[in-house]
């Protein structure tokens, strides 16, 4: 659900939401303008019942999607490394701070307690080791609350996506290296769930995951209020696409393991299969757009992709 920037040069984020450039030209793997975001041909936006209908730019045109698995391939050879299942297991503990952007002090100003955001932490560490109901696959991600930052400045609350006072808020906030994850929690415009930035060759400061704040573990957000919004947003930040990119064609999510989908999937639908030939769609994926309640898995395709992401682009 979410972004712009360019993958080499500063992070493939998204462009405006709504807005429509021209098509990316060719590029050269680990060229400064390489995998530039366009806003074209993008599936509807994960929001709260109600919310405004925008377009997605963490659904990527094919084009968009060639761009970053060249500059994938270039960066893990640049790194020794020939391909995803080449890199060696790894076990990434990854640094999280928690920005709680608030208009006031009151919960309803977006000033949720500590208690929420260490239990999203313990959502994030179950969903990567596969222990939510104990059926997905244990990635090999860690997570560790390094910080809790609450800042009071109404003229960042909602936090308006990609706007100048998101990336005002981002240069400010922002803390650690490519591989700590910063959060920014808030109430979000047109109803959002969240949003995130993939990982690139220059992590800048726009690096990171927007969440919004009820959707938290406790929140108010139903049916997306049991943390998995977060889960989502973090699996774009270590690369992974949504199961229904590219739909019933193509290389979909550049991952084998997950059955082609043609669309998004909300609720908690059993037995849809959108792509006769692909299998059951893999409503249960935390990165298909399915109730909070209905997800419980990445699969090994998912962990190998993040884990070469993680060598090519954070370790």
């Amino acid at each position: 659900m979410k972004y712009t920037h360019t993958l080499a040069a500063a992070v493939l984020a998204a462009a405006a939401i709504l807005t429509v450039s021209p098509a990316t030209a060719a590029l050269t793997p680990g060229d400064a303008n390489a995998n530039a975001c366009v806003e074209q041909g993008r599936a509807t936006m994960k929001v709260r019942p109600g919310g405004a209908v925008i377009a997605d730019p963490n659904e990527l045109t094919p084009a968009e999607a060639a761009a970053r698995e060249a500059d994938l391939r270039y960066w893990l050879a640049a790194r020794g490394k020939m391909d995803g299942d080449s890199v060696t297991a790894l076990a990434p503990t990854v640094p999280v701070v928690v920005h709680v952007i608030r208009r006031d002090t009151t919960r309803a100003g977006g000033n949720i307690p500590d208690s929420m955001i260490t239990n999203q932490i313990a959502v994030l560490n179950n969903a990567y080791a596969g222990r939510t109901g104990g059926l997905g696959t244990n990635t090999g991600f860690q997570f560790t609350l390094q910080a809790i930052n609450r800042v009071t400045n109404p003229s960042w609350y909602p936090i308006q996506y990609n706007s100048s006072t998101e990336r005002a808020m981002k240069a400010q906030l922002r803390q650690g290296g490519p591989g700590t994850l910063n959060i920014y929690t808030g109430e979000l415009s047109s109803g959002l769930l969240g949003w995130a930035t993939f990982p690139s060759s220059s992590i800048g400061s726009y690096d990171g995951a927007v969440i919004l704040a009820e959707s938290l573990p406790g929140g108010t957000a139903s049916p997306y209020n049991l943390g998995d919004t977060a889960t989502h947003e973090v699996g774009h930040w270590l690369n992974l696409y949504h199961t229904f990119q590219g739909g019933c064609s193509g290389s979909g999510d550049q991952v084998a393991d997950t059955p082609a989908e043609r669309s998004a999937a909300f609720g908690c639908p059993t037995g849809r299969n959108t792509c006769s030939t692909a299998g059951v769609d893999p409503i249960h994926n935390f990165m298909d757009y399915t109730d909070d309640s209905c997800m419980y898995e990445f699969t090994p395709g998912q962990a190998s992709r993040m884990q070469a992401a993680w060598a090519a682009y954070r370790a």
